[in-house]
């Protein structure tokens, strides 16, 4: 028994076929790559997470606002009798001299009239309300409910004015003294002059403007309507001693509206009255769109300023070599690249050079009149000399200056790019495009330079 098993074991030629362990190259596989995840894991869990900036070109908000008075120049015109007033022009039309705005008569009388005449708004018409009513609801705010009443009278006049065509005027009619505008809100300010204005005249509750309606009792003399008689117009209003100083050099100024977000460019000039600084901007076109706003919140636009929009956190200073812009020379395997001629000494000590190349980073002159480039601190040591090829003239490298620039993650880890500062504020800045060793638009920088070193490799969280 014992022996017929042996043979069993064993195959004709008398090799041992007892089952031996097998290598698995699957399984080693495996195992290195799940080391691999794992190590990598680590290194991102205890690696520093950065946060990053595209950078964008823009503008900077540094605009100042103001609340300006309007002034123009209009004229009021007031009931020559008691009664029912009722319109027939549209509010901000245009209307030439004697043309007849409104009437004033009996209420019954012209309640009788009107009913007679009532026509639905034709596709045109309706459209033009639904016009008048949007600019209101995109130009609403709660701390002006004067507007709503300037809205309903405007639909009033509007609705007025359809029903009026083609009818017949009743009552005594008042007509425009001259060419202009019409407008149908008073304040009490019309006619006020720059030189006349006060700091009590910017105090809105003392002069809110009130809107006379169509089918309103009126008495003689009451205010019916306004003419504005000319399409230039002021704004006026007060200024800090600040602000005084930085608009004195500019005579000329672009205004933005915060009503509806349009601009208009004016004529600038300053004046003092009763201790109190004054700017005063003339204006020559937009003035139908506020004909019933004495107080309009404006925007100033004098920043101009535009280029690459990056945070101020993520500018940081560099320290870089100043080396004269004489001992500059080309070289390297094509004779074009950048670089000096550094001193050394071989293995025997024999003095020798050698060409370094470099990166320029930039070039400019310092007081005493050298000009010099700026040069990454890794291509030379403090200490190194490096010499003109033409002269015996040589330099010991060590003196440093600062350059401003941001950290670029493009490429995975830090890299240090240079920005010329061309406008700043509290929180952004704005940089010049197109400068060496510089950044451009859609780069990703370190939006906080303080969290990184120039070289590291970066993780963004």
């Amino acid at each position: 028994m014992q022996q017929g098993r042996i043979s069993y074991l064993a195959d004709r030629n008398g090799n041992d076929n007892r089952r031996r362990g097998t290598f698995n190259i699957g399984v080693v596989i495996f195992s290195a790559l799940f080391v691999y995840l794992i190590i990598m894991l680590v290194m991102y869990l205890t690696a520093g997470h950065i946060s990053t900036y595209m950078v964008t070109e823009g503008t900077l908000s540094q605009n100042e606002n103001y609340t300006a008075l309007a002034l123009r120049s209009e004229q009021v015109v007031t009931a020559p009798e008691s009664g029912t007033v009722s319109y027939y022009v549209q509010d901000g039309d245009k209307a030439s001299k004697d043309t007849c705005v409104c009437s004033i008569g009996d209420a019954a009388e012209e309640e009788s009239v009107q009913s007679s005449s009532e026509t639905e708004p034709d596709d045109s018409e309706m459209e033009q309300i639904r016009s008048l009513a949007s600019a209101f609801s995109g130009a609403w705010r709660s701390d002006e409910y004067d507007s709503v009443y300037h809205f309903r009278y405007s639909l009033q006049s509007m609705l007025a004015n359809h029903a009026g065509t083609g009818r017949t005027i009743s009552g005594t009619r008042v007509k425009t003294p001259s060419d202009g505008v019409i407008a149908y809100t008073t304040d009490g300010l019309e006619g006020l002059k720059a030189e006349e204005v006060t700091a009590d005249d910017f105090d809105r509750s003392s002069h809110a403007s009130s809107a006379i309606q169509s089918d309103t009792a009126v008495s003689s003399g009451d205010p019916v309507f306004r003419v504005i008689t000319d399409d230039t117009w002021e704004l006026v209003f007060p200024v800090s001693d600040r602000q005084y100083a930085s608009l004195s050099s500019r005579s000329v100024i672009k205004v933005r509206f915060e009503k509806d977000g349009l601009s208009e460019n004016g004529d600038l000039s300053l004046f003092d009255k009763d201790g109190t600084h004054y700017a005063l901007v003339t204006l020559y076109s937009g003035m139908v769109r506020y004909c019933d706003d004495r107080y309009l919140d404006i925007e100033l636009v004098t920043n101009t300023v535009s280029g690459l929009k990056i945070p101020i956190s993520s500018i940081v200073n560099k320290e870089f070599y100043v080396i004269p812009v004489s001992f500059e020379v080309s070289g390297g395997d094509d004779g074009q690249t950048s670089g000096f001629i550094r001193q050394t000494k071989d293995e025997n000590g024999n003095q020798t050079t050698e060409f370094v190349e470099a990166d320029l980073y930039e070039k400019t002159t310092l007081d005493d009149g050298t000009e010099v480039y700026y040069v990454d601190e890794d291509t030379f040591s403090e200490g190194d000399i490096i010499i003109q090829t033409d002269s015996r003239s040589t330099y010991t490298v060590g003196n440093v200056s600062v350059l401003e620039g941001v950290y670029c993650t493009n490429l995975g880890y830090a890299q240090f790019r240079k920005v010329n500062i061309l406008d700043q504020n509290e929180e952004y800045a704005i940089v010049a495009e197109g400068t060496d060793y510089g950044i451009s638009q859609y780069d990703y920088i370190v939006r906080d330079g303080t969290d990184v070193d120039e070289s590291q490799i970066l993780h963004e969280s």
